[in-house]
């Protein structure tokens, strides 16, 4: 039972929609001191959308990596086209909550978005420009509007390593351009010292950010005992953003 609902919750991309509202929600808490709501709700309906109307897309690119995933996209595609509905109305309103400069950041990440189909395609660059909106939403929606936020850049340095290993780990299946040059040992090794990366740049920075070492610290530990598998990737590497977000937020 456990190991379906983890599916349905991944397979749906509501998954990655907590894992990013929760990293979002962490970010906030660690640098200002409490969590911003409206920006952690619209980085996870903003991702729901976006993942959801990717994997609706690309059905047929997608089955060769994602079997599992693409026949449940198949099977529920009237749900997960109602999913995503609800995903742009519930990010317009916490869009409208935030400040003007938020929605600047917004055109950029929803710009990277609509082109994503594409730039997918140019596999050198996939793992920068997607941990890169990554870290613009997480770590750049919270502060957006404030005058001065002290130690952004160790944050954004923190999560951004984070997100690549998480990234790199995640397309190994995909034959990324690394992947498909130098095989997985090559790939693997740079998404765990990256992980790894991150981890001691938590350590290193100021005390207030030291509860944010749980990011990189859950993902290094569930890269180690690494698993190419379809479902690994996508409950148990995402689910350690996840959990490492929870464990900042608890701590701190």
């Amino acid at each position: 039972m456990i190991i379906r609902v983890l599916e349905t919750l991944a397979f749906s991309s509501v998954w990655v929609a907590l894992t990013a509202a929760a990293l979002c929600a962490a970010v906030a808490r660690i640098l200002l001191g409490a969590v911003a709501v409206d920006a952690a709700v619209l980085a996870g309906a903003g991702t729901l959308v976006v993942y959801n109307v990717d994997r609706l897309r690309d059905r047929d690119r997608d089955r060769e990596t994602t079997p599992a995933r693409t026949d449940f996209v198949e099977t529920h595609t009237p749900s997960l086209v109602g999913l995503s509905l609800f995903g742009v109305v519930v990010a317009t309103l916490a869009a409208w909550r935030l400040p003007a400069e938020a929605w600047v950041l917004l055109a950029a990440v929803a710009l990277l978005g609509l082109f994503h189909r594409r730039l997918k395609r140019h596999r050198w660059w996939k793992p920068f420009y997607i941990s890169g909106a990554w870290t613009a939403v997480t770590v750049g929606l919270p502060i957006a509007g404030v005058e001065s936020v002290v130690d952004v850049g160790w944050a954004a340095a923190i999560i951004g390593t984070t997100i690549f290993a998480n990234v790199v780990a995640s397309n190994l299946r995909d034959g990324e351009a690394v992947t498909a040059r130098y095989g997985p040992a090559v790939p693997l090794r740079l998404a765990r010292g990256s992980a790894l990366l991150g981890l001691l740049l938590a350590l290193l920075a100021p005390d207030p950010l030291l509860p944010l070492a749980f990011v990189p610290w859950t993902t290094a530990v569930v890269l180690l005992p690494f698993s190419p598998g379809e479902r690994y990737g996508l409950v148990a590497v995402d689910g350690a953003l996840l959990l490492g977000a929870l464990g900042t937020l608890l701590s701190s």
